[in-house]
């Protein structure tokens, strides 16, 4: 991948993270680059492109930290506890990336379907895990009584990580739990809190 297209993705970022997504521009990105002003539209013909680029390169990080946790040793139990915490570590580390890839009215999937696939691969590890807590790893058959509990699950998990890492990033948890020590002491007690609460909805 050439040095410009990474440039200017790096550039865009970086903007993002500064002013926000509606800053984002070509010139001003170019201009950020260090490059021509036509530079960019060798790579990207329009912002929304760049965008669908960094979304589909942030679900992808994010994927591939959710399916380190699924590779851990443990109880299932214990590795959806590390796919929580790897989620808002990833939060927490990239804000910029996590703060556009939930934001479905800046990237059309249709156009880019890269971002859709990368959105999925970063779900898929979600599901596995919690079918594997709450349904010993069987895949309940499609449109049972089951497999809407496991879906129902799955959204509560999700659920509960997305909100805590929107609040340590954005909202009032943040300021609360002003160090490192404590943010993670907090989600930590969170989690477990929550696993055990679900605990008694096992198959």
């Amino acid at each position: 991948m050439s040095d410009l297209r990474e440039q200017v993705l790096a550039a865009s970022l970086a903007l993002i993270e500064e002013d926000g997504v509606a800053a984002l521009s070509l010139r001003e990105v170019a201009r950020r680059a260090g490059v021509s002003h036509q530079a960019p539209y060798h790579h990207f013909g329009h912002k929304e492109a760049i965008v669908a680029e960094l979304v589909a390169r942030g679900f992808t990080r994010l994927a591939e930290r959710l399916e380190a946790t699924e590779r851990a040793r443990g109880a299932a139990s214990r590795r959806l506890m590390l796919a929580g915490r790897a989620y808002v570590a990833f939060a927490l580390a990239e804000p910029a990336s996590f703060r556009i890839m939930f934001r479905p009215e800046l990237v059309d999937r249709a156009a880019f379907p890269a971002a859709g696939d990368a959105g999925a691969r970063a779900y898929a590890p979600l599901v596995r895990l919690v079918t594997e807590c709450h349904a010993g790893g069987r895949a309940p058959r499609t449109g049972s009584a089951a497999a809407e509990r496991i879906d129902t699950l799955v959204t509560m998990h999700w659920s509960l990580v997305h909100g805590l890492a929107t609040l340590l990033l954005d909202g009032s948890l943040g300021r609360r739990f002003a160090t490192r020590e404590a943010r993670d002491a907090h989600i930590e007690a969170t989690l477990a809190v929550f696993t055990r609460a679900t605990a008694s909805l096992v198959r």
